[in-house]
């Protein structure tokens, strides 16, 4: 077991290193001018320095940071030559590659930049942070009861844009003197007023489940996904009714660390090929798109693991079951939304029918539903949280602008000597 354990990581490894050399001879093939931000022009640069199999952690800010950019320039900085490539081709802002840091020490001289959002806690994220003349702002990629979302690196930068009220009590929760009036901002969530993609289906009377399971997971902690343990029964019994439409949507990480998960998502892609095969009007998807929106507005019912994906439904206030995790070791934080949500366990996901049909018809639970939409999000009228992000960004850039007048540059403006930060 322990040279297969070895042989695997080592293809895996070969594996990545063929994917970046691949994508770095892209990205000499492209024309990266045409997508370069003008010197003196950028006031908010986004951070990104994963690889493109994170891309989903920025995607779901393009709406966000495109009606932005009409009020402040964005430019997002990309360190990843697979994450460049893909950015080049969809992101509505432009781009900046930083493969090293004298390239990001580069775009940092030649920029006005006041405020500089993270959607990850990326390692790399400190080689942006340590530049002053700007704040450093935690935005994240969703609203959770995941542990990440109380972790202590919150503290490291200026600000934190989160959700809502839950976000605050979570922070207030966990974190030691953590001046919570001061450093965390409510924005509720934008990317709910710049819903993507078009539905792939006509609406002929079926009940539409979205299964939107997390991936397995790189800790027994945060062992959320379900499924191995809860999707390939919940899919079964779903496709088997004729009444029932499923989009399956898993974390596009499923697999990446444990082989039998990778084979049961494997086992449920297939299963719904060989349903639509046998139903050409059943129209069962599976999703792998970049585009997240349309999926959650048109379910009838969502079951999401414990992952971003249950606030982001949440906000529709539409029916949702959680999956309950079956390790018993995952970190489950039921002091919030958690602690009212429908469950579903690893024995009951054979039942999940009647467990849909349920949520669907019970007023109580569509009331308690309601309430955790207000805790989590505030105002969630069509373009309230847009204002309250733009806003937030408004009131930083004016905040940077009148410390630069009261303390301007004496000196070299880096003040930073080079370091080097590896290779991809």
């Amino acid at each position: 077991m322990p040279l297969t354990r070895d042989l695997s990581l080592a293809w895996g490894l070969a594996g990545r290193l063929v994917k970046s050399r691949r994508s770095r001879r892209a990205l000499e093939r492209s024309d990266l001018a045409r997508r370069v931000p003008a010197d003196g022009t950028v006031r908010v640069a986004v951070y990104f320095a994963d690889a493109n199999v994170n891309m989903y952690q920025i995607r779901q800010w393009y709406g966000p940071l495109a009606h932005l950019n009409e009020r402040f320039p964005v430019a997002i900085i990309a360190r990843s030559p697979g994450a460049m490539v893909e950015l080049l081709a969809e992101s509505p802002v432009p781009v900046v590659y930083a493969r090293q840091v004298v390239d990001l020490e580069a775009f940092v001289e030649s920029q006005p930049l006041a405020v500089t959002l993270y959607v990850n806690q990326n390692a790399k994220n400190f080689q942006m942070m340590r530049y002053g003349r700007m704040w450093h702002v935690f935005v994240n990629h969703g609203e959770s009861d995941k542990m990440y979302m109380t972790t202590n690196q919150f503290k490291a930068y200026d600000y934190a844009f989160v959700a809502g009220d839950a976000a605050r009590a979570r922070l207030e929760s966990k974190l030691w003197d953590y001046d919570l009036d001061k450093r965390a901002v409510p924005i509720g969530r934008p990317q709910a007023d710049h819903v993507a993609g078009t539905v792939p289906f006509a609406d002929d009377g079926r009940t539409v489940v979205l299964y939107a399971p997390t991936w397995e997971g790189d800790r027994s902690s945060a062992a959320y996904g379900s499924i191995t343990t809860h999707g390939v029964a919940l899919v079964s019994a779903l496709l088997a009714t004729g009444r029932h439409r499923v989009v399956y949507r898993p974390h596009p990480r499923s697999g990446v660390v444990d082989r039998d998960y990778r084979r049961a998502h494997e086992a449920i892609v297939r299963s719904i090929d060989e349903a639509n095969a046998a139903d050409a009007t059943a129209h069962h998807v599976y999703d792998s798109g970049s585009e997240l929106g349309w999926q959650l507005v048109v379910a009838d019912v969502a079951v999401t693991d414990i992952s971003a994906m249950v606030y982001d439904r949440l906000a529709t206030g539409k029916p949702l079951v959680v999956t309950r995790p079956a390790s018993p070791e995952a970190d489950v934080d039921e002091t919030g939304y958690l602690g009212a949500a429908e469950w579903l366990t690893a024995d009951g996901a054979p039942d999940v029918v009647a467990v849909i049909d349920r949520v669907q018809a019970d007023p109580e639970a569509l009331d308690r539903l309601g309430h955790w939409v207000r805790h989590h999000f505030g105002d969630t009228t069509p373009g309230a949280a847009t204002t309250r992000f733009e806003d937030a960004v408004a009131r930083l850039v004016a905040l940077r602008d009148d410390y630069a007048a009261a303390m301007p540059l004496s000196g070299p403006s880096a003040g930073i000597e080079h370091e080097d930060d590896g290779d991809d």
